[in-house]
């Protein structure tokens, strides 16, 4: 039986609009896993790091137990930031660097500098704003939403993947950011078929075959994978896709984490967190390479996002034979969408 073309999302959901980002921050990446950053970055009682992620702003610390502990970067004061920076460490409590205002590291309000005495304040009732944390394989996600399903089991189909691959000894050996003037679900489209490969990449479709490039979903995961045809390639031949917006690029030596992270409705950002083992750079073949496909990943988005800002173009119809993995991402956001209200979306794909 001959596989049926699906129609695509309706090109303003792709638009600058306000109200459109508000919906998917919350209905979309609240109530998802998002990855945060590597174990080795917090190797101390007290290390941090910290990010934005959709709009959320994220601290994760350990404990004096060696745990790994998450927050909104909220002071519950006014709204101050706890840290400055991507990373760092502090001497047991994340102090508030507008008014000072002093947490635990189990996230309780130790002091409210100078407050005055108030009859009607309790310190108890004004901890920080908790985000749930798990790692996999040393990569840290963390959650907004309390009541999402666990992460082992939105990662399991790429852990049957990598069953024999040893990744124990990774660490962050470099971190690399590319701003897109284009939404991020024109981004991750992009990312999810090889379909464009032979007309936009022609230093990585001398690598690969990619007549035989095939993308399969698993859950929530799209697989890539294809024959390699050089004889000492800068690629594993394996991509894979955690909805909703993470790359995970397995190389001959190490793998990259990429982030595609919406800074608003019309722009996104490339987060590339390379991951190496101890000791080890990451390749210049490797840079030079990945700077290539880059670049034309970037050309091709933004053009497609000017075309869908310009009105002319609604809606078009997917490749059943090598769109099928965007077709699934279009469903999960047109379920999220379409579930507002719901605890967590998407605990199981179809």
């Amino acid at each position: 039986m001959t596989a049926s073309a699906p129609t695509t999302l309706p090109a303003e959901l792709y638009r600058d609009d306000p109200a459109q980002w508000q919906a998917e921050r919350k209905a979309i990446f609240a109530r998802a896993w998002q990855f945060m950053g590597h174990d080795s970055s917090l190797p101390d009682v007290g290390s941090w790091i910290a990010d934005t992620i959709a709009g959320y702003p994220i601290v994760v610390v350990r404990d004096a137990e060696g745990a790994l502990r998450g927050y909104h970067n909220v002071c519950r004061h006014r709204a101050g930031p706890l840290t400055d920076g991507p990373s760092g460490k502090c001497d047991g409590m994340l102090v508030c660097r507008y008014h000072g205002w002093a947490y635990t590291l189990d996230g309780r309000l130790r002091l409210a500098r100078d407050f005055g005495p108030s009859s009607d304040f309790d310190p108890r009732d004004y901890g920080l704003f908790p985000v749930r944390v798990e790692t996999w394989r040393g990569l840290i996600f963390v959650a907004v939403d309390a009541d999402i399903a666990p992460l082992a089991e939105a990662v399991a189909p790429l852990e049957r993947r990598l069953v024999g691959r040893d990744w124990s000894d990774l660490e962050v050996a470099l971190v690399r950011n590319h701003p897109i003037a284009a939404n991020w679900k024109t981004y991750v489209e992009n990312y999810l078929e090889g379909y464009h490969v032979p007309s936009i990449h022609p230093s990585l479709d001398s690598e690969i075959v990619s007549e035989r490039y095939t993308v399969t979903m698993d859950g929530l995961i799209a697989l890539h994978e294809v024959p390699m045809r050089a004889p000492d390639p800068v690629y594993d031949g394996l991509w894979a896709w955690l909805w909703p917006n993470l790359g995970v690029n397995v190389y001959a030596t190490g793998l990259m984490m990429e982030r595609m992270s919406p800074v608003g409705p019309g722009s996104c950002r490339l987060d590339y967190i390379y991951l190496m083992p101890k000791g080890v750079g990451v390749s210049a073949e490797t840079l030079a390479m990945s700077d290539v496909v880059t670049a034309e990943d970037v050309e091709i988005a933004e053009t497609v996002q000017r075309n869908l800002d310009a009105g002319v173009y609604e809606v078009g119809r997917l490749s059943p034979r090598h769109e099928g993995a965007v077709a699934a991402f279009q469903g999960f956001v047109r379920k999220a969408l379409a579930e507002p209200a719901a605890s967590s979306a998407l605990r199981a794909a179809s």
